[in-house]
């Protein structure tokens, strides 16, 4: 019986992995319009689309979040070019580490701005878990547009995602029922 069940899970994951890898969230509408836009540090392609959505006009400003300490706007013109556009409209994070941390700058940045929506600009294999984190970081009633940039990560970065994406979901979701149980909000 316990063979049959672990076999049955590990079924459950491997289709599941092989969902994720299907169904990764492309580019979003290219006409829509949204308050800000979003990208985390990381994979090639990320800062390029954020530019071209927000000269596009897009949306009003761009965070650029997770970079390292110390790079500068200068810097990010010198690399990706743009010059006008980030002088003006794009802000640099430099507090976050990680996908949580992404998710937390981003919060704190919204709040400030009182922007309302959102253009999540990143890979498409990182993209449900950037917009997990990202949702539980945030006030109800901001609106999270997923714009995955098409990638090609390896087997090994899909696998790490995948499981690290469920992990934090398990997390996040038994965060979110225990915050509602009905003994803790008496006291």
């Amino acid at each position: 019986m316990i063979r049959r069940i672990a076999a049955l899970g590990l079924l459950a994951w491997a289709l599941g992995f092989v969902a994720f890898m299907l169904l990764l969230p492309g580019p979003a509408d290219p006409g829509l319009r949204t308050d800000a836009i979003v990208v985390p540090t990381g994979a090639a392609g990320r800062i390029a689309r954020g530019l071209e959505l927000l000269e596009a006009g897009r949306a009003q400003r761009m965070l650029v979040t997770g970079t390292a300490p110390g790079v500068t706007r200068a810097d990010l013109i010198r690399v990706a070019g743009h010059a006008r556009t980030i002088a003006c409209c794009v802000d640099l994070g430099a507090d976050a580490v990680d996908t949580r941390g992404n998710a937390e700058e981003t919060a704190a940045w919204l709040a400030g701005h009182r922007y309302r929506s959102i253009r999540l600009v990143t890979s498409d294999w990182h993209a449900r878990r950037a917009r997990l984190e990202l949702a539980s970081a945030l006030d109800d009633g901001v609106t999270i547009a997923v714009d995955g940039v098409p990638s090609f990560p390896t087997l090994g970065q899909a696998f790490n995602e995948y499981n690290k994406l469920l992990l934090r979901a398990a997390a996040i979701g038994g965060q979110a029922v225990w915050r509602h149980v009905p003994w803790r909000q008496q006291g």
